[in-house]
């Protein structure tokens, strides 16, 4: 990993590259508080910050392929049973299902 001088606006830019040839160099501009972080970490850790920043992407792209269904989406936003003065249930209540599933004619 190279450092650069601290930009205006306290920002730090890290480089940090693999010696494997088939992987890809990026840089990421981060806080300087972040990349002081980052070495810290990375000196407790015993690990080079590139390896705690892929090991960081990894997780948190990880997390967007395990994304469940729609309803836990919305249970994990809260918006499950946050409609006031509703059913609690609407499944359990029979008049809401009157004429369901039942072909209109005309």
């Amino acid at each position: 990993m190279t450092r650069t001088p601290q930009e205006p606006g306290g920002c730090l830019t890290l480089v940090a590259t693999m010696s494997d040839v088939t992987s890809q160099r990026i840089t990421v501009r981060v806080p300087a508080t972040l990349g002081t972080r980052l070495r810290h970490s990375s000196r407790v850790q015993g690990q080079t910050p590139s390896d705690l920043v892929r090991i960081a992407l990894e997780n948190y792209l990880g997390r967007e392929a395990t994304v469940g269904s729609a309803y836990e989406s919305a249970e994990a936003a809260g918006l499950i049973g946050c409609v006031r003065r509703a059913a609690k249930d609407l499944s359990t209540n029979q008049r809401y299902f009157e004429g369901f599933g039942k072909s209109k004619s005309k």
